[in-house]
């Protein structure tokens, strides 16, 4: 693996792709890895923020980026169907700095996903977890945004297929999973266009909350400095479909209540600017 990655270094990102793609599929099996996110989603609304069913493409642009998300007849995937691909980043992250071989074919025990991403373990998990991975599967994402320096326009699924490997001896019950990524998704982590993520994440409830803790976690990241950013481009960027009033009121809620992990907000009034730092510095009104 190491011979790889000074490849990578001396003759571009995509090498060691080649490699990968070789192999059928990789084994989630590490128990207790931090989880893992790629920078690119969390900077643009690729999912939906509800649990109700999404049908409507979406359009999304910023400064030179194009987004288009198409949903399936099922609905558009959730910010809680992302918890997948978390899961999926994290192993292959794990196995990459323990350089070990990977593949974007991940098998996975569901159980360990389940439990890895806070969620119950009872039969309607399993069921719901089908669910989200026909969500991924069915959206499509085209975009020209950049990934290990290729910029190229692309249509993609958040996930390329899926399939049961395994079920429970007398029910339907999906014991272990087989997990497609699309290439432009495995290129971000080979490429390691990742950060870390708090795994306090995965308890929150409210898909605003998570969507303001990645973008938190994109902006300001590990660093002692304070992102700034008006409400009516957060409202954008948080792929929000309510009105911008209701939006407000929610950042309003949300910034009195200071309880996302690591990072603290606060909106001000005058200007209409919501402000984010990490949790130990204090925001000055």
């Amino acid at each position: 693996m190491d011979k790889l990655i000074q490849k990578l270094e001396t003759r571009g990102k995509h090498a060691i792709q080649a490699k990968y793609d070789q192999l059928d599929f990789f084994v989630a099996d590490t128990l207790g890895v931090s989880p893992k996110n790629d920078r690119h989603s969390m900077e643009h609304p690729f999912f939906s923020l509800s649990k109700k069913k999404y049908t409507q493409v979406r359009e999304y642009k910023n400064n030179n980026t194009t987004v288009t998300i198409t949903p399936s007849v099922i609905g558009l995937a959730t910010i809680w169907d992302k918890d997948i691909l978390l899961y999926c980043a994290s192993q292959i992250m794990d196995s990459l700095n323990r350089g070990l071989e990977v593949s974007r074919t991940v098998q996975a025990y569901s159980y360990s996903i389940l439990t890895s991403t806070s969620r119950g373990t009872g039969g309607n998990s399993y069921d719901q977890l089908i669910a989200a991975l026909g969500r991924l599967e069915g959206t499509r994402i085209k975009t020209d945004i950049q990934t290990a320096k290729m910029r190229e326009t692309e249509g993609f699924g958040l996930i390329d297929s899926w399939r049961v490997v395994e079920k429970q001896s007398g029910t339907d019950r999906a014991v272990k999973i087989e997990i497609t990524l699309s290439k432009w998704y495995f290129r971000a982590l080979v490429s390691r266009e990742v950060l870390t993520f708090n795994s306090e994440y995965f308890k929150l409830t409210s898909g605003l909350d998570r969507r303001l803790y990645e973008l938190a976690r994109k902006h300001c990241g590990h660093q002692k400095n304070i992102w700034q950013i008006s409400l009516e481009k957060l409202h954008i960027k948080s792929g929000s479909t309510g009105l911008l009033k209701a939006f407000r009121n929610q950042i309003k809620k949300i910034s009195e209540k200071n309880t996302l992990p690591d990072y603290a907000i606060r909106y001000d009034r005058v200007t209409d600017k919501v402000y984010f730092t990490q949790y130990f510095l204090k925001i000055s009104d």
